[in-house]
């Protein structure tokens, strides 16, 4: 299911009169009439109700003699809500050019000529400045404390800190005095 239908879906299931419609019709197929006896409202309340649940693909109908019969989408409601959530985006390009954006723009903002001018405060920031830090460290490779010290140190002194939050950020680990760079 499109993420356009799924909208128009669940916008429709969020009006009781509708719910109730498609109670009813999951136990068998009716007519306008019949639906508004049993629900005790107007037909032509039933029937504006029943054009907004067919536009969005819940239920359809079909003419039999002098009534139109309708009858309840079932594949519709087959889709699980995980293949839905699961299904690709049109926002997502979008959304990963403004992820993009913002990330270059707190590169920009606390690195100047190479170096990092501060430690930002935010985490979410500082994950980004410690994650263009990483970009110097190789994967798979093995290093001594000195050597991660050493590329740390060209962007900023506090190595230390740097090292440590690199760690706990998941981004380097260390076992037995050795580093390396944790795979993504």
């Amino acid at each position: 299911m499109q993420e356009e239908s799924a909208l128009r879906l669940f916008k429709c299931l969020g009006d009781k009169t509708r719910l109730q419609i498609l109670k009813s019709l999951a136990k068998e197929d009716m007519y306008v009439e019949l639906l508004s006896e049993r629900i005790g409202l107007t037909p032509a309340t039933i029937s504006f109700h029943l054009k907004k649940l067919e536009e969005a693909g819940a239920v359809f109908s079909r003419k039999e003699q002098y009534y139109t019969v309708y009858s309840l989408n079932r594949k519709t409601f087959m889709t699980s809500m995980l293949e839905i959530i699961s299904e690709a985006s049109a926002e997502e390009d979008e959304q990963q050019k403004r992820e993009e954006a913002y990330r270059r723009k707190v590169v920009e903002s606390f690195f100047e000529y190479g170096k990092l001018k501060s430690i930002p405060a935010q985490r979410k920031k500082e994950r980004i400045v410690l994650e263009k830090i990483a970009e110097d460290f190789e994967n798979g490779k093995s290093y001594q404390e000195k050597e991660i010290n050493d590329i740390i140190l060209k962007y900023n002194e506090d190595y230390c800190t740097i090292r440590r939050d690199m760690i706990s950020e998941r981004i380097l680990e260390r076992k037995d005095g050795i580093y390396k760079k944790c795979a993504k």
